[in-house]
């Protein structure tokens, strides 16, 4: 109504006249609170939170602060305020679709440490060094097991690496890599033969053969490292570790059903137990330590490996630090500290 009567000089009286509406409704004002205030507020804490989170991530987040919402509500706001995630810049499509026998979606998983897969990124720090990142992942639940950070990761890092994970989480049927020097390596390849583990190598030059990793370093890249400036390979691995945890635990996985990668892993464990008892990992022993604690008036057995390895939680610090002699596998120097994978010691 205001632009007839600029264009056309007219009065408001006339240019209702004349397009038949009462001039009431052009008076109208909105009095009462807007419906969706609280949940327009709601939506933007949840999008400073996660800039990169579309609406139908950003309803299940609404959702776990308690909200009764849908995904069409929230679509509708969306659409009024005119808010979108910029795109990605697309790649062009390949020709091949990466058909060999230890592709992913021909290799795939069946069970919790059936296949894990791991993978190199690189980082620009604000000095103009680069340092690398090491992730490992547990491709049936999402999980991202460890980040390891440095200037340099070498073949006996990722040995360190693996036997941690191996410690605490078990070992998996299967192993999934591109053809890296660090992967292909004849001391990587060897330990992990020793160790029970077959290496699944992609075809070389076929990154979408590892598809679940690939999406994985697009995802960490997008949400994490291309929103901070590091200063340090300390920061780097500081921020790394935080995204990890929060990747695990707090972050909905859409292919997932919208849970987060240790829920739908504790799902799965808790269906597992209902039913037949999942596989005990091949090194870990069902007794636990010989001692016993009272507990409840029962004795129970402590610290038992099991529980250890099937809890589905990392700690924190995925491993000690790498100038620690105690962790590296190096049995020509015959350090007493070592672990020498020829004994019997319950783990091999």
């Amino acid at each position: 109504m205001e632009t007839v009567c600029d264009e056309l000089g007219v009065s408001q009286r006339k240019a209702c006249r004349t397009l038949d509406q009462p001039r009431s409704s052009q008076r109208y004002e909105l009095t009462l609170p807007v419906r969706d205030a609280s949940l327009i507020e709601s939506i933007q804490k949840q999008m400073e939170k996660r800039p990169r989170f579309g609406y139908r991530r950003i309803t299940v987040a609404l959702r776990k602060d308690c909200w009764v919402i849908n995904f069409k509500r929230v679509y509708r706001i969306w659409r009024d305020h005119d808010w979108h995630v910029p795109k990605k810049k697309g790649r062009r499509k390949r020709g091949r679709d990466g058909g060999s026998a230890n592709a992913c979606h021909k290799k795939k998983p069946e069970s919790i440490n059936h296949v894990w897969i791991y993978d190199f990124m690189s980082q620009t720090l604000e000095n103009g060094r680069k340092a690398r990142m090491l992730s490992v992942l547990d491709e049936y639940t999402r999980e991202c097991l460890a980040i390891d950070v440095g200037r340099r990761i070498t073949a006996q890092d990722v040995i360190d690496v693996l036997r941690y994970l191996f410690l605490v989480r078990g070992e998996p049927a299967c192993i999934r890599s591109d053809n890296g020097p660090e992967f292909t390596a004849k001391k990587v390849k060897k330990w992990l033969a020793a160790m029970g583990v077959k290496t699944l190598f992609i075809e070389p030059g076929s990154p979408w053969e590892n598809g679940y990793m690939e999406s994985f370093n697009g995802h960490m890249r997008d949400e994490c490292l291309d929103r901070e400036i590091f200063v340090s390979v300390e920061e780097l691995r500081y921020i790394s570790e935080r995204y990890r945890l929060d990747y695990n635990h707090h972050r909905p996985h859409q292919s997932l059903g919208y849970l987060t990668p240790a829920q739908f892993a504790a799902m799965k464990r808790k269906e597992a137990l209902a039913g037949a008892l999942p596989p005990i990992p091949r090194n870990l022993s069902l007794g636990g330590s010989e001692h016993l604690i009272e507990e409840a008036g029962r004795p129970q057995p402590a610290d038992a490996p099991t529980s250890a390895a099937c809890s589905g939680c990392i700690p924190a610090e995925p491993y000690p630090c790498r100038g620690m002699e105690s962790i590296r596998y190096e049995p020509d120097k015959g350090n007493p500290g070592e672990m020498d994978c020829n004994q019997d010691s319950g783990y091999v």
